[in-house]
This record gives C-alpha cells, structure tokens and sequence, in this order.
C-alpha cells in the first residue's frame, strides 16, 4: 500500500486520534478511550469509505490546520465545524462539513473551532502504530500518537475516484431534551431531598471538563450518614459520581477504572455521546429510565446512523427531496396565461 500524511501545521491538546477505543485492559487500569461521539466518528468514516471505527482525528477546543503530504488524500468531516481549503496552486474554497474533500499533494486544509466535537477521517484511516490494540489517545499514559506542528500522521494514499467527493442529504445530530440515565449503583447513598435535587433542577457545565470528565454546578447533593467515601469499585464512561462537595462528576473516554465516590446515576449508552459537544455554560437535566428504554435507545440510535449513511451521495447529485419541499409545482405555467 502506498502511503502519504497529513502534515500538523496547528492544533492543540484538543485534537487527538481516537478509534473504537481499548477494549479488554480494564482489568489493569487502562482505560478504553476512544472517540467522545463514536456515532460521529462513523459518520465521517462512512463519508470516507471506512468502516464505522477507523481511526480518525478528533477535534476539540481549537482550531486546526492540516496539510497533505505526498497524497492524493481523501478526508472527511463530521461535526458542528467549517473548514477551508486553501490549494497549493494559491486557489482557496470553503469545504462543507458533512462531506468528504481530496488534498493534493502541498494542499493545506484549515478548520476552524468546532462547536463542541467534530471528526476528520481520512480514506483508509491514519495509519498511526497501534498501542494495546487500538491507534487511541490516552495522553496521560502516553498511549497513542502524540501530536503537535510538524508531526505527520501517515495516511494511505486515496486511489479510488478522484473526481467524486461524497456528501451527506443532512448533518447527523443528537436529539435534545434531558440526558437520560439509570439510577445508581449507590443511588441509597443519597437522601430523598438530593434524588429529587438531581433529577428536578438543572446543572451547569463547568469550565472544569475534559475527555476524562464534566464537572457540573448545581444544588449540592448530600450524601446520607457515612459521607461521600466508599470502598472503591469499578466505574465506566457515563458514571455520574458525587463527591463530598455534593457537585456531580460525569465521567467519559478516558475516565479511571476504579473510583472511590458513590454514583448517583449512570447515562445511557445512547446519550453519552451528547456529553461530546457540551460546553462551559451550557445547561444539563437528567430523566431516570429503566433497562428496556434505554436498549430501545440505542437500537433507534443504530437504526438512524444506518439510514443516515444510506442516504449519502456524490456531492453535485441532484438533491430531489430538497427540489419537491420546495414546491416547485406552484410556480408551474400553462403557457397561454395574459
């Protein structure tokens, strides 16, 4: 396989390769990782060609600015993002998010700060060595590539059609309303006035929040007798725990194995994503739901995914849906009106 790269003219520590994650570690406290909003990741990947979990670059907090190296490269973004393309010839363009672009070889492409968190897959993924099975960064282990200027990131070089980007009928986003969670595992741990508290008032994002974690501001939580202390067990992304102070701590990516904090609650597999685009400021409720709703959710959410990536096309095809909501028929002439 021949090979080029993307070249890392800009970014910061918001922009890392992340895949499905790091899966079957736990045990010895590696901690999975992987993308904040795998169902973005794989819409990227889809418009790329990829399968679903193929590593890609995701894109947080800052601008970025890439360039192909050796190439053809095809890329694609996903997210709440802009972009440009500025040629190696000079010609510059704006590049639609929730498309896919070929970058010739000294093309350089700018992306700006997305809001919350975008992806950019490239045509046979980055190419990055894998580390414990999974091309994921866990900065804090030094697992995965590190990035900064000058690093190139080797790429496949695209050899499919050059002519034929691909595009989305729509962008690809969550549903709004309540972040819904299942109650516990310490959920006695709490009194009744802090249960009511935590699913009868909102909590305010804090600046305090990376892929590790959100810490939230909102009424205080209080423990029952015997305090915010216990014997540590296991915790996953989407744990929800209370620590002394009574302010809850929604754990992601790349969260710990064990903590030592009852949890009051735990977010459903399908809402964990959302957590991806949040940002200081930003308002969260939760909703208690039971073991049935919360597999319903995530079947719907495959089911979506799945008819969003049937739904792509070659961008410059004609858009038909978007012609008839249009009404174009009311416009329509007999040809012998005054």
């Amino acid at each position: 396989m021949s090979h080029a790269a993307l070249e890392i003219l800009s970014g910061g520590i918001g922009v890392s390769i992340q895949d499905a994650g790091r899966t079957g570690y736990r045990s010895i406290g590696v901690p999975v990782s992987g993308a904040l909003d795998p169902r973005l990741l794989a819409a990227a990947n889809g418009l790329a060609g990829n399968a679903p979990d193929v590593a890609g670059l995701e894109l947080r907090l800052v601008a970025t600015a890439l360039k192909a190296v050796g190439g053809p490269l095809r890329v694609a973004l996903a997210g709440d993002v802009s972009a440009r393309l500025l040629a190696a010839s000079g010609d510059g363009r704006a590049v639609a998010a929730w498309s896919s672009v070929t970058l010739f070889d000294g093309d350089v492409l700018q992306i700006g700060r997305p809001r919350g968190t975008a992806y950019l897959a490239v045509a046979g993924g980055i190419l990055t060595p894998e580390m414990l099975g999974s091309r994921s960064t866990y900065a804090r282990a030094g697992l995965g590539q590190s990035l900064a200027p000058g690093c190139r990131l080797p790429c496949a070089v695209f050899t499919g059609d050059l002519e034929r980007d691909w595009r989305a009928a729509g962008p690809l986003f969550h549903a709004s309303g309540p972040i819904r969670v299942m109650p516990g595992p310490q959920l006695d741990h709490f009194s009744a006035a802090a249960r009511e508290a935590f699913f009868g008032t909102a909590f305010v994002v804090t600046p305090a929040h990376d892929r590790m974690g959100l810490r939230l501001a909102g009424p205080s939580l209080q423990h029952l007798e015997g305090g915010a202390d216990i014997v540590s067990d296991g915790v996953t992304p989407g744990a929800i725990q209370v620590p002394a102070d009574g302010q809850p701590i929604v754990l992601l990516a790349d969260c710990q194995t064990v903590g030592g904090y009852p949890k009051i609650a735990t977010v459903i597999r399908a809402d964990l994503p959302r957590l991806a685009h949040v940002e200081a400021g930003d308002v969260l409720r939760f909703c208690c739901v039971d073991a049935a709703e919360a597999t319903a959710a995530r079947r719907a959410q495959a089911r979506g995914l799945a008819d969003w990536l049937a739904a792509l096309q070659p961008a410059g095809t004609l858009d038909t849906a978007s012609l008839l909501s249009a009404n174009l028929a009311g416009a329509a002439v007999r040809g012998d009106e005054p």
